[in-house]
């Protein structure tokens, strides 16, 4: 062999070498890379882990993406390219925790082809660029059973979601059983059985209808009633506690143990529940109503309190209305328009996130106790401005003929936000260490003690986590303030029944899915960069505002010198004299302006010197040490080479 074949097979084999250590790298790569952004935006959370490790059954995930389409798109469609690489990179992470369970497509619909077809049959939101060209940005989620999940299009507002809107599909995916909510709540909120409604009809009555809110959980949940005095709650997926006025014990501890063994709830509570005010034939027979519910021995086992007549006030949030048919139009502090710029809706939690608007009608104050457990977990959910505060009345009487002027002067502004909802999740203990004690039908031991009865024990501590949401307003869900009747039917208002509809939603996932954790966004300033200009704008503004005081200066000056001489004869030398002082003015103005160019230029210098510095850090150190290496196989070679030389001359 001579020396061009051994050479030529040498930079074969070396080519050989190169590619295969670059495939290896970049398979072993794909399990090694490590997350060094500074909110960890490319690590799961350890829900989502333990979603994919639960996979009992291969899921399809499709990131549709028009990257081709976007790459000649405007700025506006070339934007979406940054946060389809992060989504694709968190994508590239669930199927590497899903031990093989999950199989990721990327997909990107050219025009006229398969993939574009496909993209419109499963709903894709699609934005048309050119007459040929549509955009796409979505995600498919499939099981091998045929369900299928999909988000139409990821859309920058719910960045910081994306995580928990892909493990929400897949979580769903995979259970596809449809929910089962239970309504305990006295409350006429089921309206009429069809057979009674006939039968109401028939005899010339209106029947009662269901409120909106029943109407809207019965398209996604099967509704069913859970009764006021039921001793169990059995076979309900998701529990719904309105306004629970005078409960009885043995209906209080079964929501207690529904709770600790598992079961999800949203309790609402309220100091004043307008919807459940008195009729006026009550009033004037002076019926005992009370228009109050509270769970105080439940609460206290969850760590929270709702204390007795007082409420939640907030000046800025109080709806401006009439009280009386001959009053001006007033503020109602009972009655806040909750508002998403005034802080009033958590931005960190996905169910409260995207909420803009929601009124609420005498909400009550919610505060997690002093002693409140240290392994559970209280997320604040809805709130008011940083000027709201507490605000009692004195008796329920007040409340009945309310005087609202009244309310409002002895109001005093806060300086922190007064909470109204709270999500609770952690390991709960029982509000009942030693049970209760059950009726008996034996009606010839009629006494009172505990020999009359049998007490009953359960659980005293939940055998895994669970969740909780508990809500300081009843009337918020009412139709009255989150619907209205129009030609086509009920309509929603605003964001009241979106925040119940959230909270079934997310409660209705399995616990792994409320652990997850919003992230932080993906685009992350230059905080080094945003500094130097910071001081840079620091030290140019008062020479910006000096050469801005010339400039006006002069203008007044010459104004007038201008008014002065109006009316006079202007002769050569006057206007010479102006031209001159004009000019000289402008001469200091240019040199002004040279100066605050340096600066920024100097500022600009700092900037690029930075970027130097970044690049050589990122490009130099590779070469750097390849030719480190370099240097010392030569060496090692040379030192070799006279090795070999002088043993084979001593020989």
């Amino acid at each position: 062999m001579n020396r061009t074949t051994r050479t030529l097979l040498a930079i074969f084999f070396i080519a050989v070498i190169a590619v295969s250590a670059i495939s290896i790298t970049q398979t072993l790569g794909r399990r090694l890379r490590v997350d060094i952004t500074d909110q960890r935006l490319y690590t799961l959370s350890d829900g989502t882990k333990a979603i994919l490790a639960g996979l009992r059954q291969p899921i399809t995930v499709k990131l549709f993406y028009t990257k081709t389409a976007a790459m000649k798109g405007p700025d506006n469609i070339r934007f979406y390219t940054n946060y389809y690489e992060f989504v694709r990179a968190l994508l590239e992470e669930y199927a590497s925790h899903s031990d093989g369970n999950l199989k990721l497509e990327i997909i990107d619909p050219r025009p006229f082809s398969e993939e574009e077809m496909a993209a419109i049959r499963f709903g894709l939101r699609r934005f048309q660029i050119t007459q040929e060209e549509n955009f796409f940005f979505g995600l498919v989620v499939q099981t091998e059973f045929g369900a299928t999940r999909i988000i139409d299009f990821f859309t920058p507002d719910r960045q910081q979601f994306v995580e928990y809107d892909i493990s929400y599909l897949i979580d769903t995916a995979v259970t596809r059983q449809k929910k089962r909510v239970g309504i305990l709540s006295p409350l006429e909120m089921m309206g009429d059985s069809d057979y009674m409604a006939q039968m109401m009809r028939v005899q010339g009555q209106q029947p009662r209808q269901k409120w909106g809110i029943i109407a809207q959980l019965e398209q996604k949940y099967e509704v069913v009633s859970v009764p006021t005095d039921t001793t169990a709650i059995e076979d309900i997926d998701l529990l719904l506690v309105i306004h629970p006025k005078d409960l009885p014990e043995h209906t209080e501890y079964a929501i207690d143990q529904y709770v600790l063994g598992g079961g999800r709830a949203v309790v609402m509570i309220d100091p004043h529940a307008v919807i459940d005010m008195p009729d006026q034939m009550s009033r004037l027979q002076g019926v005992d109503h009370s228009t109050s519910s509270n769970l105080p021995r439940l609460l206290r086992a969850w760590g929270l309190e709702m204390p007795d007549y007082t409420f939640a006030g907030d000046r800025e949030l109080a709806v401006e209305g009439r009280t009386a048919p001959n009053r001006l139009p007033e503020r109602i502090l009972g009655f806040l328009q909750l508002q998403r710029d005034k802080g009033c809706f958590n931005p960190d939690h996905v169910v409260s996130a995207n909420l803009n608007q929601m009124t609420v009608l005498f909400p009550g104050v919610l505060k997690v106790r002093g002693e409140a457990n240290s392994i559970l977990e209280y997320v604040p959910l809805l709130s008011t401005s940083e000027r709201g505060n507490a605000w009692r009345v004195n008796t329920p009487y007040e409340l009945l003929e309310p005087d609202y002027t009244e309310f409002m002067r002895r109001f005093i502004d806060g300086t922190e936000p007064v909470k109204m909802g709270y999500l609770v999740s952690g390991s709960f203990k029982t509000a009942f260490p030693d049970g209760i004690m059950a009726e008996t039908n034996d009606d010839e031991n009629d006494t009172e003690d505990e020999a009359s009865g049998q007490r009953i024990t359960g659980l005293i501590e939940a055998a895994e986590p669970g969740a909780i949401v508990v809500l300081t307003d009843v009337d918020f869900i009412s139709d009255m303030m989150a619907y209205e009747r129009t030609f086509f039917g009920m309509a929603t208002v605003g964001d009241n029944s979106a925040l119940l509809m959230n909270l079934l939603e997310d409660l209705s996932g399995s616990q792994h899915l409320i652990s997850i954790r919003s992230r932080g966004n993906f685009r992350r300033p230059f905080a080094r960069v945003d500094a130097i200009e910071a001081q840079a704008d620091t030290e140019t503004a008062e020479e910006q505002a000096r050469i801005e005081a010339q400039i006006r200066e002069f203008e007044q000056q010459l104004n007038e010198r201008i008014a002065a001489i109006e009316g006079e004869n202007r002769g050569e030398l006057i206007n010479q004299t102006i031209l001159e002082e004009k000019r000289e003015i402008e001469l200091q103005l240019l040199e002004a302006e040279r100066r605050l160019r340096d600066v920024m230029m100097q500022k600009r210098e700092r900037i690029e010197g930075l970027k130097v510095q970044m690049r050589n850090f990122c490009t130099l150190p590779g070469p750097a040490l390849t030719l480190v290496i370099a240097i010392g196989l030569g060496i090692h070679r040379s030192i070799r080479r006279r090795y070999y030389i002088s043993h084979a001359s001593d020989a």
